[in-house]
């Protein structure tokens, strides 16, 4: 399968220098790696949460978006997840992306220099527009939320 490849611009800071650029792992994935710009080990406790850099600031394509999500392995192995995961870097920012990382692992849990901290899917943004009304369609869900799918009446 040919996917159409969106360009994304990318300025590299200098704490990124000698890292490569995000990059797919395999041809079926959805999500490019993102990788620390540390300069020097970063520790983060149990509990504990930081912004890694990732030493890149990019210009993405009109009418896209960037979401930022956990790597899996990290998750399970050590706790590591984003806390607003999915994270979104909107077309028109143009400052470094950093990643908030929260360590809910039992142990501290070191980011090395080049590690693979995140994921980045571009995915195209479809924007919607409020439209007040005084009645809303009727649905076999109605109001229910909150876990009330599924259960017997």
């Amino acid at each position: 399968m040919t996917f159409s490849l969106q360009p994304i611009q990318v300025r590299r800071l200098a704490h990124a220098q000698g890292l490569p650029l995000p990059s797919y792992a395999s041809d079926g994935a959805a999500g490019m790696d993102l990788l620390a710009a540390v300069t020097e080990p970063m520790t983060i406790w149990a509990g504990g949460r930081a912004l890694v850099p990732t030493g890149l600031c990019i210009a993405l394509p009109r009418g896209f978006e960037l979401q930022i999500r956990p790597r899996s392995g990290l998750a399970l192995k050590h706790g590591i997840t984003l806390p607003n995961a999915p994270g979104t870097i909107d077309e028109d920012y143009r400052g470094e992306i950093g990643i908030i990382v929260l360590n809910t692992g039992s142990e501290h849990f070191v980011v090395e220099r080049g590690m693979r901290i995140a994921q980045a899917v571009l995915a195209p943004v479809v924007r919607g527009e409020w439209v007040e009304t005084t009645e809303l369609d009727e649905t076999g869900r109605g109001a229910g939320g909150f876990g009330s799918t599924g259960t017997a009446g």
